[in-house]
């Protein structure tokens, strides 16, 4: 392996995505698929868990639902941005939420992307977080 190969996957082992997702079939299916692509992984069901790991874990990235019980992903964008702690850490939405309006507001919050759920496969979502992540 050459050492530039080597650097490479070293930078991505030192990466941890922080999911914020309710529904339990696909935070587990991303998080396999990130871990096969060597990143570490956090897991949070809910938005005030999700604040909570946040703190915890200091992700490099967070992919992030809108629809979640208690806090809505919008308010934990909300909050993250507001928080010089948090404010620099990418985040990339992940939601059904599909209307013009709701992909607006996530961008005007400070998402660096928006996904729609049923539109990507897993090795788009990962794509993604390797653009972001740079």
């Amino acid at each position: 392996m050459s050492l530039v190969r080597c650097s490479l996957f070293a930078d991505i082992m030192e990466k941890t995505i922080l999911i914020i997702e309710d529904d339990k079939f696909l935070r587990e299916l991303i998080g396999q698929k990130l871990i096969k692509e060597g990143y570490k992984t956090s897991e949070a069901v809910d938005g005030e868990e999700g604040m909570k790991k946040l703190k915890e874990d200091k992700p490099d990235l967070v992919l992030l639902d809108l629809i979640l019980p208690g806090i809505d992903g919008f308010e934990v964008l909300s909050r993250m941005k507001d928080d010089p702690a948090f404010s620099k850490i990418p985040v990339i939405i992940l939601s059904n939420l599909g209307q013009k309006d709701d992909v607006e507001k996530g961008l005007k919050l400070g998402a660096v992307d928006y996904l729609i759920k049923a539109h990507f496969t897993p090795g788009e979502i990962i794509d993604k977080i390797k653009k972001a992540i740079k």
